[in-house]
């Protein structure tokens, strides 16, 4: 068995087997990256969060037991790039070679997997800007996360450059399953969630997406996305996030 070791950047450390340091530090770099770009858009960033490299699928569900029913809970599309979650400000995470082997036949979904660490401290850096959504879980915010589940496990993706990625992922949900719901429901969420926070970015700008993400709307999602999109009609912008998510299939 091997041993782990721990291996520093400015703001993160990673634990990880001695085989696996060189991937260790190409996934620190890559979380320094997203880190710099979540501070130039939320009030604050959490800092010394540790990532935590599991060499084996088992390995990583003993750290997160209830990884196997988020994947059971998500619609097919999406399950393979669930590969990791959160235990508090850690985040634990399959070693990149395993992330790799996990991935389809196209380049896209490779990437996508790899950018798993950034995925998940994005999601942590939003829910720690907004005490109201999760993560790290409150009572009162994995009450409200029913109704905002699709913002909350996108904003994570888009933040961190991993729902740019998505083409064949959102290529395949669009071909199985029924039409998806806006906004995403549950099963969707973790894949098409960040979707609607990239058209609410191109059409708004990216300010007006971190704000959807801070400022919850009182009556719900429907009314907090007619007030992110400007006033206009929910259903103009269903529309405009069903044209989007075409594009984005095509996309490559």
């Amino acid at each position: 068995m091997s041993s782990w070791v721990e291996t520093e950047s400015a703001h993160f450390v990673a634990r990880h087997a001695e085989e696996d340091a060189e991937h260790a530090a190409a996934v620190l770099e890559q979380l320094e990256e997203v880190r710099e770009r979540a501070a130039s858009l939320l009030p604050s960033v959490p800092d010394e969060v540790a990532v935590v490299l599991h060499r084996s699928e088992a390995e990583l569900i003993l750290a997160r037991p209830a990884l196997p029913v988020r994947r059971l809970r998500t619609a097919p599309a999406s399950r393979r790039y669930i590969a990791g979650g959160l235990s508090g400000f850690d985040i634990h995470v399959l070693a990149p070679p395993l992330l790799e082997a996990r991935a389809s036949g196209v380049p896209e979904s490779r990437a996508m997997l790899l950018r798993t660490p950034a995925a998940l401290y994005a999601r942590l850096a939003v829910g720690a800007a907004n005490p109201r959504l999760p993560p790290p879980a409150r009572i009162g915010a994995l009450v409200r996360a029913r109704r905002w589940a699709w913002l909350y496990l996108g904003a994570g993706p888009w933040l961190s450059g991993q729902t740019a990625l998505a083409r064949p992922a959102i290529a395949r949900r669009l071909r199985e399953g029924p039409r998806p719901a806006f906004p995403p429901e549950r099963r969707d969420a973790e894949l098409l969630g960040g979707t609607v926070v990239d058209l609410l970015a191109r059409e708004e700008g990216e300010r007006a997406a971190i704000r959807l993400a801070l400022e919850l709307e009182p009556r719900g999602p429907r009314d907090g996305l007619v007030r992110a999109f400007g006033g206009r009609r929910i259903d103009h912008t269903e529309d405009a996030w069903r044209a989007h998510l075409a594009r984005l299939a095509e996309a490559g």
